[in-house]
């Protein structure tokens, strides 16, 4: 049985244009629960993040959703999860959903899911944690922000090695054989262990 047991998803509240997002993101829910792993995500029953969830449960897998009582006040919370983490505030759910996971993937989204890409990319970068991050660049939506990052590491302000954390497949099941292929490499150094690191 894999390490990566419980896989964190971030995704959005939105489907995007056409069905490309949408059906990536049941790809994904269905793959999770065929390879026994649980989905933790968001808790939300709209955009891609219902379409994931709704695609793991219907093949009977485990989907723990966690969301701020904010957002459960306006009926944006699912209904049929396995387990729904009710917190205070958006700070606590990313913590949250972070102690959870044993990996993380981001699907194509908006803003909050670049935060919260950013934020767990930046937690791995100062050594808060140790857990693979991928990145499903479906139809090349990402291809865009990946060229910036290298243009941030040509300027000088990100270590190539911190760019590597960064795992990316344009399918669901290459990112996760590729985040468990770099769940048993060495871990990469933090930001701070060389006094020279931008």
């Amino acid at each position: 049985m894999s390490d990566l047991n419980a896989i964190c998803v971030f995704c959005g509240s939105s489907l995007g244009k056409g069905d490309t997002f949408r059906d990536a993101a049941s790809e994904l829910g269905a793959l999770l629960a065929r390879q026994n792993r649980t989905l933790v995500y968001g808790g939300a029953h709209v955009g891609t993040m219902g379409a994931l969830a709704d695609a793991c449960l219907r093949a009977q897998g485990r989907v723990i959703g966690v969301m701020p009582q904010r957002l459960v006040d306006r009926e944006v919370a699912h209904p049929g999860l396995t387990e729904l983490f009710v917190v205070d505030t958006m700070h606590t759910r990313k913590a949250k959903m972070a102690d959870l996971a044993d990996a993380f993937i981001a699907l194509p989204g908006g803003f909050g899911t670049y935060d919260e890409l950013f934020e767990i990319l930046t937690w791995a970068q100062i050594g808060m944690h140790q857990k693979p991050i991928g990145l499903l660049n479906i139809g090349g939506f990402y291809t865009p922000l990946l060229v910036f990052l290298q243009v941030s590491v040509d300027a000088g302000f990100v270590q190539p090695r911190h760019l590597s954390m960064l795992q990316v497949a344009d399918s669901p099941l290459e990112l996760l054989e590729k985040l468990e292929i770099v769940r048993d490499a060495s871990p990469v150094p933090g930001k701070w262990t060389v006094a020279t690191d931008a």
